[in-house]
């Protein structure tokens, strides 16, 4: 099929608008008339795997006499930019960014000319009435505009009428959509004011109304109105991940139901508002909200357990980002070895201190389903010091140690230390290091502290390392390694049998699968934070994962 030019809308009447639409369909032509679909595909998906723009919504974009949402029209610019090979796509989109404002200073003029005496606000007033009377405007428009439709054609001139009347409603709920979104882009980089503002609109009984009206014209890809909005954004949640799966498994529910959000009002008895702020915000909805949900929707026993269960992901998600905020910024060995329970074994260490109560946490090297555990942090990100917490604390609890550090670390600050049978500053370790294990028994442990495990991946030792993860419980002994969470790679001889005690200390995580490493699933509430020097989370094989500080 040969590209073609789209047909472009009437706008005469509307000069800023055409010159918009002008541009845009310009655009279009430089990139070489992609279609529609095109377009979308190159725009791409969200974070919930939908299209950021639909086909239709493109098509809508060029040939609708409609002022479009910019979000939409930003994205499709800066597809189009690139395509076309503009040397600046950033100054694309802020040149028809300019455009679009100047249309809905346009919007704004011709919908002013015959406002209701009533619109006028104080301005000292609350915001919320005067969204109120902004709204009321609107539909003021909207039944005049269903009058003249529905009234009889007395003469040649009522369909114009009526075009004019429809026109007169457009302009009045376009400017109240653009003054929400000036006021918005105003505060944009004052988040706090921003979420104050949108508060205040959100609460009118109007907005409501609003979302209801753009869902039914844009169920499959809602606008700031209803659900999602680019122009918005705010902070992420801390349970961002198990929230997008929660909102998305009920989104699908409620599409299915065809229930605007003053429906689910009705249906469940939580306010529309609730609803909007729940999604609108990335907040965890109420419990009792989805039973109520549930209920009215008549979900099998399948959906309803699965949606509960989400919602108990998503808050125990939440939970541990708020256990970890609590955490004390830094806390010495000394005392948080008097936080220990004083009947653990010989083998037990001492990896942080988290919990309600504040206390310590650490793997039994004696138990478990390998006798090993892992610390994993990139770098300046603790991996060192809590190696040497751990080194410490065995020590301090009578089990001999071997030190291993192919590069400089602290770990060799502890060589002389009693109770430290060898370290080890070289690759070449296999010969001496069988010698030292040869006196390990069940009664009197011996445990490896390593760092930088990733460099002896191959070294000569590799067979006895194997064979002391697989065998460790037997003859007394033990393997806490530490290593870069980047580098560390589960292919390699020895190292992949580590990951079978399934325990283990991340420390600021910035991979997706250095969960892996410890033996549970990490979500996206916990990865690619900032790197924060002595705070980790803790896996101790039990499914839990524990926020924690480590000594220093």
């Amino acid at each position: 099929m040969v590209a073609q030019p789209w047909k472009r809308p009437e706008l005469s009447d509307q000069p800023d608008l055409k010159k918009l639409n002008d541009e845009l369909h310009d655009l279009r032509l430089d990139a070489g008339l992609p279609s529609a679909r095109t377009i979308r595909d190159r725009v791409g998906k969200d974070a919930q795997d939908y299209w950021i723009v639909n086909h239709q919504a493109v098509l809508d974009t060029f040939q609708k006499p409609d002022l479009p949402p910019w979000g939409r029209l930003e994205a499709i610019v800066s597809a189009l930019a690139e395509v076309a090979r503009r040397n600046d796509v950033d100054g694309e989109v802020d040149r028809f960014k300019s455009l679009w404002k100047q249309v809905v200073r346009e919007t704004v003029m011709q919908a002013s000319v015959h406002p209701p005496a009533d619109t006028a606000a104080d301005c000292d007033g609350d915001a919320a009435d005067l969204f109120e009377d902004l709204w009321k405007w609107s539909q003021d428009d909207k039944e005049t505009s269903g009058q003249a439709a529905e009234g009889p054609p007395a003469s040649a001139e009522t369909p114009a009428d009526a075009d004019q009347a429809t026109a007169q409603f457009n302009y009045a709920e376009e400017s109240l959509k653009g003054l929400i979104l000036n006021a918005a882009q105003a505060l944009w980089h004052d988040k706090d004011a921003l979420r104050v503002f949108l508060g205040v609109v959100r609460r009118s009984e109007g907005f409501v109304k609003m979302a209801d009206a753009a869902e039914e014209r844009r169920p499959a890809n809602a606008t700031f109105y209803g659900v999602k909005s680019r122009e918005f954004e705010v902070d992420y949640s801390p349970a961002r991940s198990e929230l997008v799966t929660l909102h998305r498994v009920l989104d699908q529910h409620r599409l299915k139901q065809k229930w605007s959000f003053t429906d689910l009002e009705e249906q469940t008895g939580v306010s529309a508002d609730a609803w909007i702020r729940w999604y609108t915000h990335d907040e965890l909805p109420e419990r009792e909200a989805l039973v109520a949900f549930s209920h009215m929707a008549r979900l099998t026993p399948e959906d309803h357990v699965l949606l509960l269960g989400l919602w108990d992901a998503a808050r125990d998600a939440s939970e541990v980002q708020i256990r970890s905020a609590a955490l004390p910024s830094s806390i010495s060995f000394d005392e948080a070895w008097t936080m220990r329970d004083p009947a653990a074994s010989r083998l037990w260490a001492l990896a942080g201190v988290g919990g309600d109560g504040m206390t310590a946490y650490g793997p039994d090297l004696a138990r478990g389903t390998a006798p090993a555990f892992v610390v994993a942090g990139s770098a300046r990100s603790g991996r060192s010091t809590a190696l040497v917490n751990i080194a410490r604390s065995l020590l301090a609890a009578g089990t001999r140690l071997v030190l291993a550090t192919p590069r400089p670390s602290p770990l060799r600050e502890l060589a002389d230390r009693d109770g430290v049978m060898a370290c080890f500053v070289e690759d070449n370790i296999g010969h001496k290091l069988d010698e030292v294990l040869s006196e390990a028994s069940t009664e009197e442990p011996v445990a490896i502290v390593m760092d930088d495990a990733e460099i002896l991946s191959e070294c000569d030792a590799w067979r006895l390392l194997k064979n002391l993860l697989q065998h460790g419980f037997d003859e007394g002994t033990a393997l806490v390694l530490g290593g870069d969470e980047g580098k560390l790679r589960g292919g390699y001889r020895w190292l992949s049998e580590a990951k079978k005690a399934h325990r283990g200390l991340l420390l600021s995580p910035q991979n997706p699968h250095a969960g892996d490493w410890i033996g549970i699933k990490t979500g996206d509430s916990i990865i690619g934070s900032p790197t924060a020097p002595g705070r980790g989370w803790l896996h101790l094989g039990d499914g839990r994962l524990l926020a924690v500080t480590v000594p220093h």
